[in-house]
């Protein structure tokens, strides 16, 4: 389907109207995001249910899928829903496709999805019972069992229990839309056949979502929902106040995330995204979830009382809701078969023990690969820069940073040790908002110069420059990398990043601070690195142009493209006339892709997407040029937000052996046969077809083992 005429993303004015309707084109070109998004997470909804993943780490993949469901809703549905309602609105409103329609088609293709999930879980279930671990609900319990489920009640939930009683409960926005809450029918002694109705917050903020209870003569494994902990002691809250009876059934609202800036010139952009984070506690709801077993008359009660209607996304839920909590399942329960063998991370033969990491990048350009390679490199490079008394300063940008930072922490250090510290933090960092405003507040306490954040476009790029004073002149070292420096995802998320003290690459590097710093935005030249919002469209059309001509002389003509999402049309229409002129072309897409691989245009690109226990989230970029090929890493995937409307940095990785080790890789995936699918339209997450007698190749695994080899083959 084709995109809307006014493409609407974050913090664009929904009241500002098309002016014109683009033709529809004369064939489906493209697949909207939307399904695309679907499709993909109905992969990762596959791991759940492959027999061949271990029976916890698919509980984890089921958590992973819920996760994605609710970010899905609270974003690209409640755009499609202001569009809808705005097109509701305003007559002269014109789109080239329905968005109440594509609504309609989401709500039942989720639907599938989630009555898919749910039967997955039903069968895990049974699954760990094999393996003598159970759930147990609040109607199971013995009364040995119950008195010890009391006791935690009382000494570890009920001190964050707040009951509201529906009758008087007036402030909708102050009930968290990403919490579940117990709607809890009660019934009074003095008055049986009145109407009384309470909600509980289920507190999982403060207290885990599962409690395992202490093994009993059978010795079986028990774990509880802490829904039902509550539930098994309602009668603690309930019958001092004269209520004789409760049941309690599962809600959950999801909320539009989306927020638009203030641009009152009075306000400072950190005032205006603080306000736009107490808007979004404020959003519409785009789906309200509640369990089935609920009476209809309760249901009405409900929806009355929040002007819900029946039309706006409601889903009809068992009796728990937030799966995503299943990843903090208690892994202690089960045996080493029913999870994950451990990949500790690999060393980097490159920087030895006791060895100053700045003297080794100065010799030779390094590669890490995350999570095969440790974070913690990346940890020790800034606290060497930050006690080295010939580095002068640091500068970095922050787009999400961990809980706990370490690279934070080394910042500061790096600040009371009196080096220059100069660090940007994106405030627009979806649902990490508030995290980076109090990161920045910190960092200007300890000196840290933070620098103001940009109401009009978002940072993307992972940077980090070190300057230091050799022998009286100026020395740079550059950190680029493929994603958030973050020593909890970078355990979990496939990245690289690049360690160079290439000269050209530094001072475009230091041009980009510079850009950042004055915000003046005049158009830069940059020679050696590309960066978004000023080249990248331009840059990778460009190179896509050249393999177009060199098929059409018939010289070798290829490119790999490795990226989150690929959603740009001008870079599909490309993709396709490149196909169409015989570029061969290897996509590796994890998540949207609105390119249509079925298509006749389409004969000579082959697209993949793998789904394994690592998220597989690095662009990379590989281009034939005749036999001489040209890589490239970065920020940016190929979606017109990051190519046109964020600071995004694409990196050229010249030392040959780490070209060599980007090639083997990027081999191993394009091999892959175990995880990966071929991505289609006509037969979406259909496994490939591998001979019987064909090595079965699994990516991950592959990589990990070519990692280890790669430093041992370098020192022969």
């Amino acid at each position: 389907m084709a995109e809307p005429v006014q493409k609407i993303e974050k913090n664009d004015s929904l009241k500002s109207k098309p002016t014109k309707k683009i033709k529809k084109p004369a064939r489906q070109l493209f697949l909207r995001r939307e399904i695309s998004w679907l499709i993909f997470n109905e992969r990762v909804l596959l791991e759940a249910a492959d027999p061949t993943v271990p029976v916890i780490e698919r509980l984890n993949f089921l958590g992973i899928f819920s996760s994605n469901m609710d970010e899905f809703y609270r974003v690209r549905v409640a755009i499609l829903q202001r569009l809808a309602n705005l097109k509701k609105e305003e007559d002269d409103v014109e789109l080239d496709f329905d968005p109440v329609k594509v609504l309609r088609d989401i709500h039942r293709k989720s639907v599938g999805l989630r009555n898919k999930a749910d039967d997955i879980y039903k069968r895990i279930c049974r699954e760990l019972a094999a393996e003598n671990i159970f759930f147990v609900s609040e109607q199971d319990l013995t009364e040995e069992q119950g008195v010890y489920v009391r006791r935690y009640f009382r000494e570890t939930v009920r001190q964050h229990l707040f009951p509201l009683m529906l009758e008087r409960f007036r402030n909708f926005s102050s009930l968290h839309d990403d919490s579940i809450y117990l709607l809890v029918d009660l019934s009074h002694k003095h008055n049986p056949t009145a109407e009384n109705l309470a909600i509980i917050e289920v507190p999982t903020q403060h207290v885990p979502r599962f409690f395992v209870l202490p093994l009993g003569p059978d010795k079986r494994n028990l774990v509880m929902y802490l829904d039902d902990v509550i539930r098994y002691c309602l009668d603690d809250i309930f019958m001092v106040h004269g209520f004789t009876d409760c049941k309690a059934y599962t809600i959950k609202f999801t909320r539009d995330a989306e927020f638009d800036i203030d641009t009152d010139v009075s306000k400072s952009f950190l005032e205006a995204v603080s306000e736009g984070l107490r808007q979004r506690k404020h959003g519409s709801t785009v789906r309200f979830v509640f369990d089935k077993s609920m009476p209809k008359k309760v249901l009405a009660t409900i929806l009355k009382k929040f002007s819900l209607k029946r039309g706006d996304s409601l889903e009809k839920g068992g009796r728990y809701h937030n799966a995503r909590d299943l990843v903090q399942f208690p892994r202690s329960l089960g045996t080493r078969k029913m999870q994950y063998e451990p990949m500790p991370p690999r060393e980097v033969a490159d920087f030895p023990h006791g060895v100053s990491m700045l003297d080794v990048i100065r010799e030779k350009d390094v590669l890490l690969h995350y999570p095969y390679h440790s974070f913690q490199y990346i940890i020790e490079l800034l606290r060497e820069a930050s006690i080295d008394p010939a580095v002068r300063t640091i500068k970095m940008t922050i787009y999400r940073a961990a809980k706990r930072s370490a690279i934070v922490n080394a910042l500061i250090n790096a600040a009371r040790n009196g080096k220059e510290v100069i660090v940007f933090v994106e405030f627009q960092a979806r649902f990490d908002e508030a995290a980076n405003i109090s990161w920045a507040a910190r960092m200007q306490e300890e000196g840290v110069r933070v620098l103001p954040s940009i109401p009009s476009m978002k940072v993307h790029s992972k940077l980090i420059l070190i300057r230091r004073k050799e022998h009286g002149a100026n020395v740079y070292y550059t950190a680029i990398g493929t994603g958030n420096p973050n020593e909890n995802t970078t355990k979990v998320y496939c990245d690289e990043h690049l360690l160079t003290a290439d000269k050209s690459i530094a001072s475009e590097v230091n041009k980009v601070f510079h850009i950042l710093d004055d915000q003046k935005y005049q158009r830069p030249d940059f020679k050696h690195i590309v960066v978004s919002p000023f080249g990248t469209r331009r840059f990778f059309l460009k190179h896509i142009e050249r393999e177009i001509r060199n098929a059409k002389k018939g010289k070798p003509a290829w490119m790999i493209v490795k990226v989150n999402n690929l959603v740009d049309k001008k870079l599909i229409g490309k993709l396709y006339e490149a196909s169409e002129a015989g570029v061969k072309i290897d996509l590796i897409i994890r998540g949207i892709c609105s390119l249509i691989p079925d298509l006749p245009e389409a004969a000579n690109i082959r697209a993949i997407r793998i789904v394994d226990r690592f998220l597989e989230h690095s662009r990379i970029f590989v281009f034939c040029n005749d036999d001489k090929p040209e890589y490239f890493i970065g920020s940016a995937d190929w979606m017109e937000r990051n190519l046109d409307q964020r600071f995004e940095v694409i990196v050229p990785v010249k030392d040959p052996g780490l070209c060599r080790q980007i090639w083997d890789i990027l081999q191993i995936q394009i091999s892959d046969n175990v995880k990966s699918r071929l991505i289609s339209v006509s037969h979406p997450n259909e496994k490939m077809v591998v001979p019987k007698n064909a090595k079965r190749i699994r990516a991950q695994m592959e990589i990990y083992r070519y990692l280890k080899k790669a430093p041992e083959e370098e020192m022969q």
